[in-house]
């Protein structure tokens, strides 16, 4: 299948390994990450080449996780999201005009910083949205702001008045909270740990009334939608049984409307066929689109699996490309 379009692919900078490299040795085991995944993370001619083998002809590339999200020091924050976003559009998407888009990466320590780098990636540099890599720290490594937080106020606002989608994107739980992992730490990260943080921080934000406040933003999760598809209807009886307790939040409406409306998934790294056709009936072909995950997951792969998924040709129309052309308005 050829005129794909994927978009959770991942990019770095120098910038970027640069503050990794500061942050010491127990950083850098945490990424886990091979020295051909680092070489492909920062090569933009490798993944154009691997575009065409695969047959994809748009990707819009992102900062690896977690990115500028577990940067402490909030002046370094808002530093290496603007050094990322200049870099994303010098060295990728003018590099190869039509191949590569961008999203933003901003700096949530300080919200208002996030809300007016958004805005200057999307109006100056054409940024298709941002992507956010979980939770932010503010302080230390175990302390967070997740996006629900009223803190977040003026990003959202911003986010709103841009009209472009927030791609939520995970990262490992904080190491305090990783008791239950202790003795299979290779369930940490994308294994598992990923899914479970990411899943609940989505379901924060639909409690939270956000969606209330800002009917028409749309959040993009990955994998397809990191467990929820299956698992809202348990959450939603449950919530309902629970209705008179505390701890409910303050959405005006039921979960699954929000993850209807509010919510798009991709295929990113998540290669199955019986949970596409799970995604696709809970929230419709026209919330579902392609990606691949690169440079963590192969292109090939992708491909050769999403072409042989048994859907119509209309479908496989909409999520390989269409989707993605009427959202990014490639």
């Amino acid at each position: 299948m050829r005129g794909l379009i994927a978009l959770e692919e991942h990019l770095s900078t120098p910038r970027n390994d640069e503050l990794w490299d500061a942050a010491g040795e127990a950083a850098r085991n945490g990424r886990a990450y091979t020295a051909e995944v680092e070489a492909r993370l920062l090569d933009a001619e490798r993944r154009i080449t691997a575009m065409d083998g695969a047959g994809i002809e748009t990707a819009i590339v992102s900062l690896t996780s977690p990115g500028v999200q577990s940067v402490l020091d909030p002046r370094q924050a808002a530093e290496l999201a603007r050094d990322t976003n200049d870099t994303a559009r010098r060295d990728f998407v003018d590099a190869h005009p039509g191949r590569l888009e961008f999203f933003a990466a901003v700096p949530l320590q300080d919200p208002r910083a996030a809300a007016d780098e958004l805005e200057r990636a999307v109006r100056d540099l054409g940024a298709k949205g941002t992507l956010v890599n979980g939770y932010t720290n503010v302080g230390d490594e175990n302390t967070a702001r997740y996006l629900d937080e009223p803190a977040n106020a003026p990003f959202w606002a911003k986010v709103a008045e841009l009209d472009v989608p927030v791609y939520l994107h995970p990262r490992e739980p904080l190491p305090g909270q990783r008791r239950l992992y202790e003795g299979y730490a290779s369930l940490v990260g994308s294994a598992w740990g990923f899914g479970h943080e990411t899943a609940t921080h989505a379901v924060r934000l639909m409690l939270s009334g956000l969606f209330d406040t800002h009917p028409g933003l749309r959040i993009i999760l990955g994998h397809l939608g990191e467990g929820l598809p299956f698992l809202l209807p348990r959450l939603e009886h449950r919530l309902y049984k629970q209705r008179e307790g505390i701890g409910l939040g303050s959405a005006r409406r039921r979960v699954s409307e929000y993850f209807e409306e509010n919510f798009l998934v991709t295929t990113s790294g998540h290669f199955h066929t019986r949970s596409l056709d799970n995604a696709i009936a809970a929230i419709g072909a026209d919330r579902v689109l392609f990606s691949v995950d690169y440079p963590y997951e192969t292109m090939d792969e992708a491909v050769t699996w999403f072409t042989a998924c048994p859907l119509s040709r209309s479908d496989h129309a909409k999520i390989g490309a269409g989707n993605a052309r009427r959202l990014f308005d490639l």
